[in-house]
């Protein structure tokens, strides 16, 4: 079971079946968010369907940009073999 797990997720003959299970959850995951009760928000942009997934995926391509920027270009990133 877990070897047929590991296999599924490293080997890339598995990559469409991959992505498309990967949409279909992103897909089931938008369609609960319509279904969360919103009259407690505290927020407007709360009261907005997919507000938190369209958020957390900004958020995170935000984080990946800032730290390539700081690892290549601020210099924080070293040679392999710096320390050798």
């Amino acid at each position: 079971m877990i070897k047929r797990l590991v296999d599924f997720f490293g080997d890339g003959k598995y990559a469409t079946e991959r992505r498309r299970l990967f949409y279909l959850v992103l897909v089931l995951i938008v369609i609960a968010d319509f279904l969360v009760p919103r009259e407690h928000a505290e927020y407007p942009w709360d009261r907005l369907p997919g507000w938190s997934a369209v958020y957390g995926f900004l958020s995170c391509v935000l984080l990946i940009f800032v730290s390539k920027f700081l690892g290549h270009r601020a210099g924080l990133m070293r040679r392999e073999d710096y320390y050798d």
